[in-house]
């Protein structure tokens, strides 16, 4: 795969050095500037191998395998995305997304892994509580959820994406329980109303727990009593769950996922330009049909934008809630199976890392990309090098 023209981390390289002297920058951003600056370079060692058949040699650097890194993790997504397929039910499946306005979103910024876990919290109790109300399905659902931050110019918008089967396990567990229709089985409304009262409550409780700190302009939150002043326009307010169109077949909800569920803030093929200590990106304009449109910021703005969206050390982004929950997902999806009376899908073969990309995109990893006859063959190991010092 060739290099894009400009990268994120030729932005962080030439402006990283003075947005870290006049910002100040967490310690989980500032090792995500430092992964991306270094990630296939020298300074990770590497590799360097040879076709054994015309003699092409190429040299083949590490990479950081930061999850915030435009250029890593495209081999665990593809192995992620295998686990998943062979967790697929032959049902239909939703696409709901839920948000939270945007008063929430400095508050958030602060304090982002108590507010992204009651985003979770609120979500998943919604979900799951409004289904198993016999008014509505009455059964037990599973879904996953996923965690985005941002927006097209790279802003906070913090949302989760859900991805639902239709239907779920009665109560007793004896019977799958189809929903009537092709809408989404689940009142949105009152999924929006639920989720707005459940959230106000859990950021409240965590405020009068101690769990909230806030500092800068948004001080005085740490006043419980500001903090539900601030709050009390929220609740008047409906909160944006939608629906997306439903997915037509499981290879379409594979496809959703493959795009969605390992997205950072901003891709590299997205970047147009770096000059005049100014970065120019394109984005897509949904309050204007969708129409794709340039916009250039100040580097220190547009790193200032992108480091928003770095998530708390070791913060799970991707979650499964009811049948599909880790604890007890391979007897849950047992079930579901029986119930639906479908064969259970075939384990996942054991594979090293060259076979499974062979697996997934048809091509092996190793092919001389001069002669296209040719295999890579390893010949030397290369240490990791130490940056050099500048000493001006």
């Amino acid at each position: 795969m060739s290099r894009p023209p400009l990268e994120v981390a030729d932005i962080f390289r030439a402006c990283g050095a003075q947005y870290r002297q006049t910002h100040r920058c967490s310690p989980e951003q500032l090792a995500v500037m430092d992964a991306i600056e270094i990630c296939r370079t020298a300074e990770l060692g590497g590799r360097v191998e040879k076709c054994d058949q015309c003699g092409h040699r190429a040299i083949l650097y590490n990479s950081c395998r930061n999850r915030h890194c435009p250029k890593c993790g495209w081999l665990a997504r593809m192995r992620w995305l295998e686990e998943r397929q062979a967790q697929l039910l032959p049902v239909g499946y939703f696409h709901v997304v839920f948000t939270v306005p945007e008063q929430i979103v400095p508050l958030a910024l602060q304090n982002k892994r108590v507010v992204y876990n009651i985003l979770f919290a609120a979500v998943s109790q919604t979900l799951l509580t409004i289904a198993a109300d016999p008014k509505h399905l009455g059964a037990l659902i599973g879904f996953l959820a996923v965690l985005h931050t941002w927006g097209q110019v790279l802003l906070g918008h913090p949302h989760v994406h859900c991805v639902v089967p239709a239907g779920g396990v009665s109560q007793d567990g004896s019977r799958w329980i189809c929903p009537k229709g092709k809408r989404f089985f689940l009142p949105i409304g009152v999924l929006s109303k639920m989720f707005r009262g459940k959230f106000l409550t859990m950021l409240k409780q965590a405020l009068t727990a101690g769990k909230l700190k806030f500092h800068g302009s948004l001080a005085p939150f740490n006043d419980a009593r500001k903090l539900s002043q601030y709050l009390r326009p929220l609740y008047g307010r409906n909160w944006v769950v939608y629906c997306k169109a439903p997915f037509g077949s499981p290879e379409q909800v594979l496809k959703y996922l493959g795009r969605y569920t390992h997205r950072i803030a901003i891709t590299n093929d997205r970047l147009l330009a770096l000059q005049d200590n100014t970065v120019s990106f394109s984005y897509k304009d949904y309050r204007d049909g969708s129409k794709i449109k340039s916009m250039t910021l100040d580097a220190d703005e547009f790193i200032r934008r992108f480091l928003l969206h770095v998530l708390p050390q070791r913060f799970v982004r991707i979650r499964h809630y009811g049948f599909l929950a880790n604890a007890r997902r391979e007897k849950h999806l047992d079930r579901c199976r029986r119930l639906l009376d479908v064969a259970p899908s075939d384990p996942l073969p054991q594979q090293d890392w060259k076979e499974r990309y062979y697996s997934l995109t048809g091509q092996p990893v190793d092919l001389c990309p001069c002669c296209k006859t040719g295999r890579m063959i390893q010949i030397e190991i290369l240490a990791p090098v130490a940056p050099s010092i500048d000493s001006s």
